[in-house]
């Protein structure tokens, strides 16, 4: 096992992995950016180590400096959290080189799942299903709509090496078509320097379900059960719960099997996930895999009663994992809270927290890195918690969601708080009928 772990993250996944490390017996080291000094992380790890100014391209994405830190407090292993750095092929080569072990899969399972055109491919081959569309990226304006006159409108246009909605359009008719693609390729090229872009059949109606699964060095591969991540603002998740009241047994044991061959055909090693899109006959589709623990891992983590961050980083060290195809006992809900004002677009809202009171009691997980007195710096992602409840039915985690957020007080910035609030009473919501575009109607009161 490991004597020395550095989190080369921030904020509450790298307070969320140093408190299984202390579990474990394990020696951690935190790296900030100046912006940072005061995080919950800092004070809490076994040493801390600034590696550089506030932009992410100078401390959090700097490889150079994460690696120095590694160095200089001698740290056999770095954890890479979510975001910046975590699904970075040339990073994890970096620590593969120099004798450092990273928490994840090796760069050559990274780089077969990072790129959707490879792993589309992939995905074929190991006959995991896939949603109709090209089979490769786009070379002209009439290549594509060649494409889109075979497999029929509405299609939508993805970025190759995208995510988080960049690179992104849904088109209707033909007449949409060379706008749609002219803007997708300029928006992926700014934002991934990568402008490649291809085609699928847009799926109406869809939800977002996603499989855990878990994959040791000696070939073993095991799902962990579902969450529905179908309450999406812009292609940001906003809620996650688990199980998906979408699910039937059938669909869970078709998902959990296509998921493990999935990670099977490139012998995936790690926690990651799944992601499929499921139309409203209950027909799956994959979508991506990430390569990563996910924001949304407590779901999972409160539903089986396990540590998904403790599997990981004993698969890292060469065990067998323990986790065998979990169903899910319990229900649990996630509700991200962001620094943003719901009542203005989602603004994001920086500032000071001059007032702050966490909800408690039984059902509930509070996992954040603030505190009263804490400045949440303008420059990073603009979740600063997250809320999560479980109970033995859906009902009853959704009542004691709506009763934590009623007692989550934060004051000082906006929140997204007021916004869970109302989805937490919706009756379609609280039924179970809604889709990734649920919340292009949802009006906030």
């Amino acid at each position: 096992m490991f004597k020395k772990i550095l989190i080369a993250n921030r904020g509450e996944i790298a307070l969320r992995v140093i408190r299984t490390c202390k579990e474990m017996g394990i020696k951690t080291v935190a790296v900030y950016s100046t912006a940072d000094k005061e995080s919950l992380h800092v004070k809490f790890a076994d040493e801390a180590v600034c590696i550089g100014k506030p932009a992410s391209s100078d401390s959090y994405l700097n490889i150079a400096h994460i690696m120095a830190a590694a160095e200089i407090t001698n740290a056999d292993a770095i954890h890479p959290g979510y975001g910046f750095l975590a699904e970075n092929s040339k990073f994890a080569q970096i620590c593969h080189d120099h004798s450092i072990k990273f928490i994840g899969p090796t760069a050559d399972m990274i780089n077969k799942m990072g790129d959707k055109i490879t792993a589309k491919d992939t995905m074929i081959k190991a006959g995991v299903p896939v949603v109709p569309g090209g089979q490769g990226l786009l070379e002209s304006v009439e290549e594509a709509k060649g494409i889109a006159k075979e497999i029929g409108y509405p299609v939508i246009l993805k970025a190759t090496a995208g995510g988080g909605g960049k690179g992104m359009r849904v088109v209707y008719e033909e007449s949409e078509l060379e706008k749609a693609y002219t803007t997708a390729r300029t928006e992926a090229g700014a934002s991934f320097k990568n402008d490649g872009v291809y085609m699928e059949k847009f799926v109406e109606e869809p939800r977002h379900i996603e499989i855990q699964v878990a994959g040791d060095q000696y070939g073993t591969v095991a799902h962990l059960s579902e969450r529905d991540c179908s309450i999406q603002r812009r292609h940001q998740k906003l809620v996650e719960e688990s199980p998906s009241p979408f699910m039937t047994q059938e669909l869970r044991n078709k998902m959990g099997e296509a998921a493990i061959k999935a990670a099977s055909a490139i012998n995936y090693e790690s926690v990651g996930t799944i992601e499929f899109l499921v139309d409203k006959h209950r027909n799956f589709y994959f979508m991506e895999m990430n390569t990563r623990i996910q924001v949304e891992h407590c779901v999972t983590e409160e539903v089986i009663n396990f540590d998904l961050i403790k599997e990981q980083i004993k698969i890292a060290a060469g065990e067998p994992i323990t986790g065998r195809n979990y169903e899910p006992k319990k229900h649990a809900i996630e509700c991200r809270i962001n620094a943003e004002d719901p009542y203005n677009d989602f603004r994001p809202s920086p500032g000071k927290i001059t007032v702050l009171h966490q909800p408690g009691g039984h059902g509930v997980r509070v996992d954040s890195h603030v505190y009263a007195g804490y400045v949440i710096p303008p420059y990073y992602d603009s979740m600063i918690g997250k809320l999560i409840t479980m109970a033995q039915t859906r009902e009853e985690a959704i009542d004691t969601m709506h009763r934590a957020l009623s007692e989550y007080i934060i004051e000082g910035i906006k929140t997204t708080i007021p916004f869970h609030l109302q989805l937490m009473k919706n009756e379609d919501f609280r039924k179970g009928n809604f889709t990734t575009k649920f919340l292009e109607t949802f009006k906030m009161e």
